[in-house]
Formats: C-alpha cells, sequence, structure tokens
C-alpha cells in the first residue's frame, strides 16, 4: 500500500480577483521526488505556502507527512523543510553561526545545534568556509548552506522552490546530488523549478501545474512519449528528398516535414519498435543516398512548450482524464 508524504484534494486559494489554485490534486508518495511545473503565475508557489503552512487554503484539504496543514500545523512545521526561492541566511554571521542560529531557533540543545551544524557544514561541502561571513559565499555556496539550514532536523518533507534560480552549471549539479542523497535516505521532495533538465534529472513524477490545477502528471519518460521520438534524415542532394520523406512517411505513418536549404526531411513517432538501426536500413534498402540519420528523444522543455501551448495543458488532462 502506498503512503503519501504530500496528499491535498481541491485545493482553492484566491488573491481579491486572482484565483490562483483551482483544486489542486497532489498525491507524492514518501520517499520520491515530485517536480511541479508550470508556466509563472501557474500555482506553483502558492502550493507550496499552502502546503508549508505559510497561508491558509480557502477550500480543499492536504495532509503533509501525515498531518493536516489545517488543523496540525505546528506538527506540519516539525515535519518539513523548506528552502524558498530567496536566500534565508544571514550575511553577515558565518556559516557555522547561521546552521547553529537555525538550529536553536529549531529548538535543539546547544550540544546537538553545534554537532549537527559541523556534520552538514562538512557534507555539503562548506567546511573549509565554515568561519567566513555568509557575505563573502558565493551563489552557489550560499544555496547549499540554505539547503543544509532545511534539513538541520532530518525533515521527513523538503520543499524546495526553485532552489537552483541563478546558479552556475556547477553549482546546481552540487544541489542535485545533495537532493539526491537526501531522498536516498528517505525524504520526500517536493520540488518546483524553472528549469526543465532539472526536474529530468530529479523527478520520479513530474506535474504540470495549469491555471491552478494539476493538468498532466506522469513520470518524465511517460510525459516525452506523449510528444514522440523526433526522427531527421540530411540526404546527399535534393533530390534525394522525396525518397527520404517516402521512407519516413512508411515508418511513422506522419506527414514529415522538408528543409531543402538542409536537404533535410523530418518527423514525429510514437513508435516505440522504430530505432536508428532500422531506419538506416530502410533507407539504404531505398536507395537514398543519406549525409546524416538520427533518431532521439523530446527533451522536457519541448514537453513542456507543446503542453503549455494554447490550451495543450487543459486538452492534455481531458485526454488523461478519458
Amino acid at each position: 500500500m502506498t503512503t503519501y508524504a504530500v496528499l491535498s484534494e481541491g485545493l482553492e486559494k484566491r488573491f481579491g480577483t486572482v484565483h490562483a489554485l483551482r483544486g489542486l490534486d497532489l498525491a507524492v508518495p514518501e520517499g520520491t521526488v515530485c517536480g511541479l511545473l508550470g508556466r509563472n503565475g501557474a500555482g506553483k508557489t502558492t502550493a507550496v505556502r499552502l502546503l508549508t503552512t505559510l497561508i491558509a487554503p480557502d477550500a480543499g484539504t492536504a495532509r503533509v507527512a501525515g498531518h493536516d496543514v489545517r488543523r496540525a500545523p505546528r506538527d506540519v512545521r516539525r515535519a518539513i523543510g523548506v528552502t524558498g526561492q530567496s536566500t534565508s541566511v544571514d550575511a553577515d554571521l558565518t556559516g557555522r553561526e547561521n546552521l547553529r542560529l537555525f538550529a536553536r531557533l529549531h529548538r535543539l540543545g546547544r550540544a546537538t545545534a553545534r554537532a549537527r551544524a559541523d556534520v552538514l557544514l562538512d557534507h555539503f561541502g562548506l567546511g573549509d568556509a565554515a568561519d567566513r561571513p555568509a557575505r563573502t559565499y558565493s551563489g552557489g555556496m550560499r544555496r547549499r548552506l540554505d539547503l543544509a539550514a532545511s534539513v538541520l532536523t532530518k525533515p521527513r518533507v523538503l520543499f524546495l522552490d526553485e532552489p537552483t534560480t541563478g546558479l552556475d552549471p556547477a553549482s546546481r549539479g552540487a544541489i542535485w546530488d545533495a537532493v539526491r542523497e537526501l531522498t536516498e535516505h528517505g525524504t520526500t521532495v517536493l520540488l518546483t523549478t524553472q528549469y526543465l533538465e532539472e526536474a529530468d534529472q530529479l523527478a520520479d513524477e513530474v506535474v504540470l501545474v495549469d491555471d491552478g490545477r494539476a493538468a498532466v502528471r506522469g513520470t518524465p519518460a511517460q510525459l516525452k512519449a506523449r510528444l514522440g521520438a523526433h526522427a531527421e534524415v540530411v540526404v546527399a542532394e535534393e533530390s534525394a528528398l522525396a525518397g527520404a520523406a517516402a521512407v519516413l512517411a512508411r515508418l511513422t505513418g506522419g506527414r514529415p516535414a522538408l528543409d531543402p536549404a538542409r536537404r533535410s526531411a523530418a518527423a514525429v513517432t510514437t513508435d516505440p519498435e522504430l530505432t536508428l538501426p532500422h531506419l538506416v536500413r530502410e533507407l539504404d534498402a531505398s536507395g537514398v543516398p543519406v549525409v546524416d540519420a538520427a533518431l532521439r528523444q523530446p527533451t522536457l522543455d519541448e514537453v513542456f512548450l507543446h503542453l503549455t501551448a494554447g490550451d495543450g495543458a487543459r486538452t492534455e488532462a481531458g485526454e488523461a482524464a478519458a
């Protein structure tokens, strides 16, 4: 039986005339990473603020780590950690002083606070900078310190609201490694992000939030499969385009797009049996002179753009429910 670390049904939230959430349903199994994706204003941050008890829902129910966010907000807070969009560390305090301060605010004893701070500083690669003021830290170091502060109490559920915004690739990778290690030790993570690669790398399930609702959900692989693989052939001479297009049409069942300037033909396929060797063999058997051939899966960025184009998310949601 699946145990859910985060479970919400019909969450609603208004801010004046703005309807931020319109019945958001979430079900995040324990020990997994759930990625919340969506355009700006879709309701992701509002959902995080509700689930972390910073604001109250207007309607609907939500349980986090087994506690009702309305009836037992203190129990929810004791069970969670939060890293928001803005760093929460004090720039004038050292890294060590920051963690000890947060530990004391969590009502850890003085000795426990010291020990826990020292362990986390080393764990997050900040040991050498532990006694420097946080204002001297790079952006990536501050975010790692922020994340360390969020896990001082070994939370059952960790909320990460766009934790790597503005970081360079190396710093982003360090945060990813830290998140993976936390989930390996049983922490459940709810992640909102603008980096689609981040969700692709970390999330066990992705939920696309559109207009305050969970419009589409699935593993990254499942969402990519909806869009289909992209097959492209570049031929040696423009006169061979028709032959390449005929092969692609037969294998994919679609109408290939032609680019005479590049001497290329491209089509989308949802056939999992189509492989690059098969494509190349069929082109060779048809006598098509090929310069290059490729068959690649779509990126999560492409899936996101496809599903959020116009009413795409709502259409997909309807299809999923059918």
